[in-house]
């Protein structure tokens, strides 16, 4: 790696890090950066993942205020999500990485109609959560489980979800 490209990954992470802790999605500054050096589509989508572990780990330390008194929705929706990363992990050792190249832009695409998408999709589950008298969707409904559980996939599968 030439020093202009340790030093651009190393902007991208410090932005990706921040945003993580923030929204999310900062790896979509990362992943094409890793792409852009010249690091293999899997290879950089492993690397990306593992160097964003310790913002994600100061981010919910950062948050353990907001998580106070949800320790069974984190362990019911926290399995549903391990559930769904390993599920994604073991699609991305089976398959060939040819699979991998044709699908990360997609992965991408989506990615960015959600991270766009999820003030509006918010209101809408508030709204109709409150329009039955709730003030927040029902914790235990099985649509929340399931997707989570993909949720869990696409990120297991493509940790620059």
């Amino acid at each position: 790696m030439t020093f202009l490209e340790v030093v651009a990954v190393l902007l991208a992470g410090a932005a990706a890090g921040t945003i993580n802790t923030v929204v999310g999605s900062g790896t979509l500054i990362t992943f094409p950066t890793l792409l852009a050096i010249g690091i293999p589509p899997v290879t950089a989508n492993v690397s990306n993942t593992l160097g964003l572990v310790p913002g994600s780990l100061s981010g919910a330390i950062g948050y353990r205020r907001e998580l106070a008194g949800q320790r069974p929705r984190l362990v019911r929706l926290g399995a549903a999500s391990v559930l769904g990363g390993t599920t994604g992990a073991v699609l991305l050792l089976v398959l060939p990485a040819a699979a991998f190249g044709a699908i990360v832009p997609v992965l991408i695409a989506l990615g960015c109609i959600l991270v766009v998408a999820q003030p509006a999709i918010s209101r809408r589950v508030a709204a109709r959560a409150e329009a039955r008298g709730q003030a927040r969707p029902e914790p235990g409904a099985v649509w929340v489980w399931v997707l989570v559980y993909l949720a869990g996939v696409y990120g297991g599968y493509f940790g620059a979800a």
